[in-house]
């Protein structure tokens, strides 16, 4: 079985193609959720994965990234989070528990296996590589909500020979050269940054939209136990304090004024413009900088699948994940369903929910395979 593997190159001359009832396009947490309960109802699936090595969107994130989940809500179903409990793991404790949590359950992942199209084909669904290809009566494209780094287009205005970074180009302060440095971006991951930023350096933080901020503990419990117990976590897009919510971002554990007064960083309001060293805010005012680092997040590119489920400005058409062409299915979406489908500890509920659609499905399938054996019990749902 296929174990976290490389695959082994084949020329475009030698292409294949392989058969299977399921294909999850993406081997991140939501296709690891996903295939958990594939292997648990015995199908005959694939993971494939365009990284050259697992978890490799956690292993490319910044040096101190902590989740701002504790532990007790950073698993995936059937494998608690090890350590402490309410402990808050960092990038490394996610990446080496993805990496585990695979082997643990011998999930059929394909690394360096980027899809470039998934289309209909004969009633069946043809999944594209660059150097074979596959087919499956149904596919589960789990590529979740960070796929393309954005990057504001008033960048292109500055110096060439000015620092710029991305938030996932960012690991570590060294990165970034000594003088004035802005952070642009008012989500967690700006404000995470500046703070580090901030110990070594003159910082600065352009924020577009003020989030929320809301405490990390209150009363000596962590804000998720709150949010979880009061069943806001579980509230879906349907019901009326889901729809106010939806789309709406918070900021946890950090907030402006305790950025500016505890750490020295000089808060200003949205970057609107940039020419040379200089970026101009919306309030008039100009700064003159010697780094830019972009925590201005993703967008979406689902380009490569040619099926029609979109709508006219890109977005995928579904209900929980379920398109209107059968068979397809997306997981891990921000706000697919709740405020936790595209965070690694609650994700486990929609990958659940498009198993069962899976196990369902009428399509005639080709084969199954048995449940691997390797496949424990989740002590949680026992």
């Amino acid at each position: 079985m296929r174990d976290w593997r490389e695959t082994q190159p084949v020329s475009m001359s030698a292409a294949v193609s392989d058969d299977h009832e399921v294909i999850v396009v993406g081997g991140g947490q939501a296709g690891l959720a996903i295939g958990y309960f594939l292997a648990e109802q015995g199908r005959d699936f694939v993971i494939l994965d365009a990284a050259a090595e697992p978890a490799a969107a956690w292993r490319g994130r910044w040096d101190s990234l902590k989740l701002f989940t504790p532990a007790r809500y950073s698993s995936l179903p059937g494998l608690p989070f090890p350590g402490d409990p309410d402990g808050y793991p960092s990038r490394d404790d996610v990446a080496a528990y993805l990496g585990e949590y695979a082997r643990r359950f011998a999930l059929p992942v394909e690394l360096r296996s980027r899809v470039t199209a998934v289309r209909q084909a004969e009633g069946r669904y043809l999944v594209q590589l660059e150097d074979r290809s596959y087919t499956a009566a149904q596919v589960v494209v789990a590529t979740g909500p960070f796929q393309v780094p954005f990057v504001p287009p008033i960048a292109r205005g500055l110096d060439h020979e000015l620092v710029q970074l991305h938030s996932t180009e960012y690991r570590a302060p060294g990165d970034a050269p000594d003088g004035r440095v802005l952070v642009v971006g008012g989500g967690n991951t700006g404000f995470q940054i500046a703070e580090e930023l901030s110990a070594s350096r003159e910082v600065h933080l352009a924020i577009g939209s003020r989030q929320k901020p809301l405490r990390q503990r209150i009363l000596g419990r962590d804000l998720f136990w709150y949010l979880d117990k009061t069943g806001l976590m579980h509230k879906s897009t349907n019901t009326r304090i889901g729809r106010r919510l939806e789309g709406k971002d918070t900021l946890i554990g950090s907030s402006p004024h305790a950025l500016r007064r505890r750490y020295g960083v000089e808060l200003h309001p949205r970057a609107v413009a940039a020419a040379g060293r200089t970026i101009g805010f919306s309030d008039g005012s100009e700064l003159d900088v010697d780094a830019v680092i972009w925590a201005t997040g993703f967008r979406h590119d689902h380009s490569w699948v040619d099926v029609p489920v979109f709508d006219e400005q890109g977005r995928v058409v579904h209900r929980r994940g379920v398109t209107s062409s059968p068979g397809l299915y997306f997981l891990g979406l921000s706000w697919q369903h709740t405020r936790g489908s595209a965070l690694i500890g609650f994700v486990g509920e929609d990958a659940k929910y498009i198993a069962d659609a899976i196990n369902t499905f009428q399509r005639p399938h080709r084969r199954r395979r048995e449940p691997s054996p390797r496949l424990s019990p989740d002590p949680r749902r026992t």
